[in-house]
């Protein structure tokens, strides 16, 4: 009786208590270090991370969805909210996919994670862009901020609610379909790169 409270007491956590993170691997390597995959049960670090250097690698990936999810508009600095609005979006990509929606996400982080952008130079009073590569922390910020924003988009464009829109695009984004915004801005973002080299 004694042994298996002892292993129970050592469970690992999961995610909102339903999803497990253990064995998620990431196949992009350069992401592999930003995309924080620990073992948690709520995703709310509570800003610990805010004031040291290069604290956002240490967030778990899905809190840094959801905080994404709060940038802009009636969900602005509300986490409760936007944490149910993620908890559901996971429960119908569950439902969807019959896969575990952490998965799911990675897969769609990984396919929206931008790999070539542009910056602008000024010589000699010329302004002109030139193709760069793209950091692995910033691929990972612009494909969450991708998401959010093309959720966001779907749902005022609809009558869906949001938490059905974010479930819609990071599947789309995870099956790398043209449908996805995330998928969408990836390709214009390096079309003009290519056009820059």
């Amino acid at each position: 009786m004694s042994e298996q409270k002892q292993e129970a007491s050592f469970a690992v956590p999961k995610l909102f208590g339903k999803w497990d993170v253990v064995g998620i691997d990431v196949k992009n390597k350069g992401l592999a270090r930003y995309l924080n995959l620990s073992p948690i049960y709520i995703p709310h670090s509570y800003g610990r991370h805010s004031s040291s250097r290069f604290g956002k690698e240490n967030v778990h990936v899905v809190e840094r969805l959801i905080n994404d999810m709060m940038r802009h508009g009636r969900m602005g600095g509300r986490k409760e909210i936007a944490m149910a609005i993620v908890y559901q979006a996971f429960n119908i990509i569950e439902a969807k996919t019959g896969k575990n929606p952490i998965e799911v996400l990675v897969r769609a982080i990984e396919n929206a994670a931008i790999l070539e952008g542009t910056t602008r130079i000024i010589h000699g009073g010329i302004r002109y862009r030139v193709a760069v590569d793209v950091s692995p922390m910033r691929q990972l910020d612009l494909a969450l901020r991708n998401i959010t924003e093309g959720a966001r988009e779907a749902a005022k464009s609809s009558p869906k609610p949001i938490d059905e829109c974010l479930a819609d695009e990071i599947i789309a984004a995870s099956e790398n379909d043209a449908r996805s915004f995330a998928i969408r801005a990836k390709h214009e973002e390096e079309q003009i790169a290519m056009a820059a080299r």
